[in-house]
């Protein structure tokens, strides 16, 4: 079973960087699709990146400034230059399809606070 967790969120300046964490606790790391969502208050969740083995996309208004990767055991977004406008809850999202619409993935980590301060 799929048991998504996502760490390293918290407050950081705008202008600074702060990386999360995703690690699937139920198993060992294998899934092809993995991506990161946000919602912030009062809005709904948007797409944030998505990464398979081959491949990476990035909603337009991170591009440049996040990056997603993986290794075995974890999915990372980088986050630098953050903004004000950043600040949200970040979810963690795996498998179904490397797509930018959430329902399309399978399963959901409880999501990591990130506070970005002017």
């Amino acid at each position: 079973q799929v048991q998504l967790v996502e760490s390293g969120g918290g407050l950081v300046q705008a202008g600074g960087s702060l990386r999360l964490s995703c690690a699937d606790s139920g198993r060992t790391f294998s899934s092809d699709v993995m991506g990161w969502f946000r919602q912030a208050p009062g809005k709904e969740r948007e797409f944030v990146a998505w990464i398979t083995n081959r491949s990476t996309y990035y909603a337009d208004s991170v591009k440049g400034r996040f990056t997603i990767s993986r290794d075995n055991a974890k999915v990372y977004l980088q986050m630098n230059s953050r903004k004000p406008e950043d600040t949200a809850v970040y979810y963690c999202a795996a498998e179904g399809l490397a797509s930018v619409v959430a329902r399309n993935y399978d399963y959901w980590g409880q999501g990591t606070q990130v506070t970005v301060s002017s």
